[in-house]
């Protein structure tokens, strides 16, 4: 099974993105990602054997506790470069405690045969996913003409375990277990 650690949006920010989506899909030919897929990513893990799911709940109810998280959805990126895009996101701006967090899911799952991340801990939302080059002036236009690229704030306080599994409309992302941060 292929897993991955993650946050929720709240339903007011997902309808703020949502109407963001609408207002960008016309303007080019993406690979959109949609609204209820939305969520933050912490950790992906890739694949796991079942057998050896409750290891893996275990070692992150073991994590220590940590107080709730404020978190703001705001601005738009491309990455890795907006000259040659290969996923267009919004961010998350969340200070130092996100990549906290994602450092002590490591240290949980280190122990287990999973391998932390190389590469520093970036906070997004990926709205869409680029895979050949595209024009994409019409979509930077109708970024332009957006009032505000600010889409809430929410707080973190749990983070979930998921499944991922492909579909034929895309991902399909089934939650397997809660974390909250502060009960230990």
């Amino acid at each position: 099974m292929r897993l991955f650690t993650g946050i929720d949006l709240p339903e007011d920010i997902l309808e703020r993105l949502e109407r963001l989506l609408m207002h960008l899909r016309p303007a080019a030919h993406l690979k959109w990602s949609p609204v209820y897929n939305l969520h933050l990513t912490l950790k992906f893990i890739g694949e796991w054997p079942e057998e050896k799911l409750p290891q893996l709940k275990a070692a992150l109810c073991s994590m220590p506790a940590r107080p709730p998280i404020p978190a703001d959805v705001k601005g738009l990126g491309w990455y890795p470069n907006p000259h040659h895009p290969r996923v267009f996101w919004v961010g998350v701006q969340a200070g130092e405690a996100l990549p906290a967090l994602v450092r002590d899911i490591d240290a949980a799952l280190t122990p287990l045969g999973v391998a932390p991340e190389d590469r520093a801990f970036s906070a997004h939302l990926t709205l869409a996913r680029i895979k050949d080059p595209v024009p994409l002036q019409a979509l930077r236009n109708a970024i332009a003409q957006l009032e505000s690229l600010d889409f809430g704030a929410f707080t973190v306080d749990r983070f979930y375990l998921y499944r991922s599994q492909p579909g034929a409309a895309g991902s399909i992302y089934t939650k397997l277990s809660e974390h909250p941060l502060q009960v230990k």
